[in-house]
């Protein structure tokens, strides 16, 4: 699934001014070399070399903080929770299946730093289910530091969603455009809101194009579906930013390279051999903890580029998916056009 890295264009993804210190310099030029390849770069070896010459920092206290995590009950997802629980702060796990969620409450109850942990059974795709648990979550503070979009799966077969749609797009776009949009007026009373998005490398070999994106029963493939449906969260993510960053609300995407979770193993068992060079779910899961708790410089808002191991990539690496920057533009609003118009239609049969 995932693409090769060659470069399309020198346009890169901003990054902040950083003292030119003789460290710096060396963990850039290792960084630079990681990034060159995919096995050095979205495999085990970049994440534990990357920290080890970076000497990454432990991400601040989250005490009183509270944050959504969905797809929390394994994975990844369970892997944010836990370490967003280390810092300190207050969670909701949602998740579909109560035997998993409660086994994520159990290890995150463990491993937390203070804060008050609670699961929230809830199918992401069903609006009802999302209005249920807004309400939750409204019911429990005035406020809502930061929502963390996990969720998902790579189905082999074509599914739908309640309201007809594809279920890997209702699952992995509409859903997160649906529960941000509801969560709006909590995120805006928090003194510093962010939406965290966990994105796929497998979104580099798909060209983002809204009228490809829901693939129908006869033409459906697993794969290409995860794609493009992960790509489409890189331009929902920036659509985000676009709109609510002026109002104060972040919004960041990125992907956790190659980690051994449950959804690998059913979804993509070829990569499932790659074994060693697995990252471990906390592994993958560092980078989206690290922004969820402000580990991104401040400044305007992050319309483009998509982070791994704590640093802003380039979001295209094939000729053949590169969008210029009005494009982007031009495709954020169809996307979020096309979610207004999908997320206010009356349920299917």
């Amino acid at each position: 699934m995932e693409a090769g890295h060659a470069a399309v264009s020198p346009e890169r993804a901003a990054t902040p001014e950083r003292a030119a210190t003789p460290r710096r310099l060396f963990a850039d030029v290792v960084d630079q070399l990681l990034e060159a390849t995919i096995i050095g770069s979205f495999s085990k070896v970049g994440i534990v070399v990357r920290r080890r010459v970076g000497q990454w920092n432990e991400p601040s206290r989250q005490d009183g903080n509270l944050f959504v995590v969905t797809g929390g009950s394994s994975g990844i997802g369970r892997a944010i929770a836990e370490g967003l629980a280390r810092l300190g702060a207050d969670l909701v796990v949602v998740g579909r299946n109560e035997v998993r969620l409660a086994e994520t409450v159990r290890t995150t109850t463990a491993a937390r730093g203070g804060g008050r942990i609670v699961s929230a059974r809830a199918d992401v795709t069903d609006p009802g289910d999302v209005a249920a648990l807004v309400d939750r979550v409204g019911a429990s503070g005035s406020h809502l530091d930061g929502v963390v979009h996990c969720a998902g799966a790579l189905f082999a077969d074509y599914r739908t969603a309640s309201d007809g749609m594809e279920l890997t797009v209702a699952t992995h776009v509409l859903a997160p455009f649906r529960l941000s949009e509801a969560f709006l007026p909590l995120l805006r009373a928090a003194p510093a809101p962010v939406i965290v998005t966990v994105s796929s490398g497998g979104m580099y070999t798909e060209r983002f194009n809204l009228d490809d994106l829901e693939l129908p029963a006869e033409d459906y493939k697993g794969v290409t579906a995860y794609a493009r449906a992960k790509r489409a969260q890189v331009v929902l993510a920036h659509e985000w930013a676009r709109r609510w960053g002026p109002d104060g609300v972040a919004s960041h995407v990125m992907h956790p390279g190659w980690a051994a979770t449950p959804g690998l193993t059913t979804g993509l068992p070829s990569f499932a051999r790659l074994g060693p060079l697995l990252r471990t779910p906390a592994q993958g899961a560092d980078t989206a903890v690290w922004l969820a708790a402000g580990g991104s410089p401040e400044g305007a808002p992050d319309t483009r580029g998509i982070w791994l191991d704590r640093r802003r990539r380039f979001e295209y690496y094939l000729p053949s998916t590169y969008r210029r920057a009005g494009d982007r533009q031009r495709d954020g609003e169809a996307l979020w056009e096309w979610c207004v118009t999908r997320a206010a239609a009356p349920l299917g049969p």
